[in-house]
């Protein structure tokens, strides 16, 4: 009987008569301990704390006195307004202020961790704690690649992004809207998109926020997968939803956010800073505001339900005040992010933090030495869920396939950062000590010989040959080589296996439900 986990079995581990040599080891390290057989990482270092006591505290009163004194508004939803109401905030009109201390009380219902389910059980992620989770990137309009530069992404590049995300060991979930598939009618798109995720994919995925109906839409989808009563009790889907910052909850997002909490599944919240526009230019007073943001809408979930999963979002970031032009991936909020982490863990809250961000509008040197800053950040802040781990290019507005293959070999490289240093007898190589000697060289100890397939981890991307073995095949860079990388990995890629009722039904689902609209096209 063919089941999703030796199909991926079948795609992860080909032999060595198949691969060969290097490769063949390359892909048993990659698909061993430190890839397909770790669902997520369990971090082996621990968060970086930057900022003394005095000072968190000093933005914990800060947040406090502006949730208080000037407030949040939550426009378009009457019914969130009377929950706050009901919970004793202070209403007037569209404008909610809330007494020191009445959001944590609120959060003490959250969990601190939970379990996101996948179709494979296998595959199914563990946020918050010492968990690490990375994502895809979200939301971009346009992809791009070295073929055929940047255009508008279609249903099939979603597709294939998905196909790319599955196919990597160095990704542990199929992520959300990777890019917008402008081909299909905006009212019916989550619909495709979700089906997508399902279909050629069996790992944790995100659902649709643009509409109340289309979160319905979504939880219902994976009602089909999973179960009713399974849905009721389990996290499988996640939403990820966005403040209007400064100080705004509109009413798209409010709903969309308690649609996933009446159904008991997790709304990652998140406000989106752009120091100098959406919030101030100064670290600490974006800090602040953030933190007053994003616990506003966190506590809205545990009114909607208690105990519903959360995740405490931040998105912080800064811009060109010579051109008014959004910067990414730089040191301020970097830094910035490693504060919000320590906020985020004196609330008990999972955390979703940073990713491959910048603005480069290649897949170049400027792109990676900006995605490595906040990728660094995010896993230093103890970020539990990293979206936009992998293909972020071009201020978000376009995702790139190569940028994509690039970011999650850079992930591959984080697996074995964030398992830090082990210690036992085999790690310390007394033996091989012994038996090198003073003067001699270890490369064919029978420690190393016991060790070599494991030891190291080894890019996809990176050549690590001799310059002239390098200029011999023609000099590629890293871009071309990613080039080369995704197209081979789409050609190999099989789909998991997906259960012919659930397919059946979920087909369904969407014909009943896309007859019932007419095309939207805005």
């Amino acid at each position: 009987m063919v089941t999703a986990e030796t199909a991926i079995d079948k795609i992860a581990q080909p032999s060595r008569r198949e691969r060969g040599g290097r490769n063949a080891r390359r892909e048993q390290r990659a698909h061993g301990a430190q890839g397909m057989g770790r669902p997520f990482i369990v971090r082996g270092i621990p968060p970086y704390d930057i900022m003394a006591e005095e000072n968190l505290v000093r933005i914990e009163e800060t947040a406090d006195r502006i949730l208080a004194e000037i407030g949040i508004e939550f426009r378009d939803d009457p019914v969130a307004l009377e929950l706050w109401r009901r919970a004793g905030a202070e209403i007037d009109g569209v404008l909610v202020k809330f007494e020191p201390g009445m959001l944590r009380e609120l959060l003490a219902t959250a969990p601190a961790e939970f379990t996101q389910h996948a179709r494979n059980p296998a595959r199914s992620v563990r946020v918050g704690g010492n968990n690490v989770v990375f994502s895809p990137a979200y939301g971009s309009p346009f992809v791009m690649d070295l073929d055929r530069g940047r255009r508008y992404g279609t249903i099939e590049d979603f597709r294939n992004f998905i196909k790319l995300a599955q196919s990597s060991p160095w990704l542990h979930h199929s992520g959300g809207t990777i890019c917008e598939p402008v081909d299909v009618p905006v009212n019916k798109r989550h619909l495709d998109m979700v089906y997508s995720h399902i279909k050629y994919s069996d790992r944790a995925f995100m659902g649709s926020v643009t509409a109340e109906s289309r979160a319905e839409d979504s939880i219902e989808m994976a009602r089909i997968v999973f179960g009713r009563d399974f849905v009721d009790r389990n996290c499988v889907i996640l939403g990820n939803v966005n403040v209007n910052s400064p100080l705004v909850w509109d009413g798209t997002m409010t709903l969309a956010l308690r649609a996933y909490a009446r159904a008991n599944q997790a709304a990652v919240v998140v406000p989106f800073i752009l120091g100098g526009a959406m919030g101030p230019v100064t670290n600490a007073g974006a800090i602040a505001q953030s933190l007053a943001e994003t616990m506003a809408g966190c506590a809205l979930t545990q009114l909607e339900r208690p105990g519903a999963p959360v995740i405490f979002g931040n998105f912080l970031s800064s811009m060109s005040l010579r051109s008014g032009s959004p910067t990414f991936g730089t040191p301020e909020p970097a830094v910035g992010s490693m504060v919000v982490g320590q906020l985020a863990r004196r609330l008990r809250l999972p955390l979703r933090c940073s990713g491959n961000f910048t603005t480069s509008k290649l897949p170049d040197a400027h792109a990676m030495n900006e995605g490595t800053m906040s990728m660094l950040a995010a896993v230093h802040c103890g970020a539990n869920f990293i979206l936009h781990s992998a293909g972020f290019l071009d201020g978000l507005l376009s995702m790139s396939y190569e940028k994509f293959v690039m970011d999650a070999d850079f992930c591959g490289a984080l697996h074995t950062y964030l398992d830090g240093v082990k210690v036992d007898d085999n790690q310390l190589a007394l033996d091989a000590f012994r038996e090198v000697g003073p003067g001699n060289h270890f490369f064919g100890s029978a420690h190393t010989l016991a060790n070599y397939e494991t030891a190291f981890w080894d890019s996809e991307v990176a050549d690590n040959e001799p310059f002239e073995k390098w200029e011999a095949a023609g000099s590629a860079d890293a871009a071309t080589r990613a080039n080369r990388r995704w197209k081979k990995m789409l050609a190999e890629y099989e789909a998991p296996p997906l259960d012919e009722a659930i397919d059946e039904a979920l087909i369904d689902f969407m014909a009943r439900t896309g007859d019932a609209m007419e095309d939207a096209w805005y």
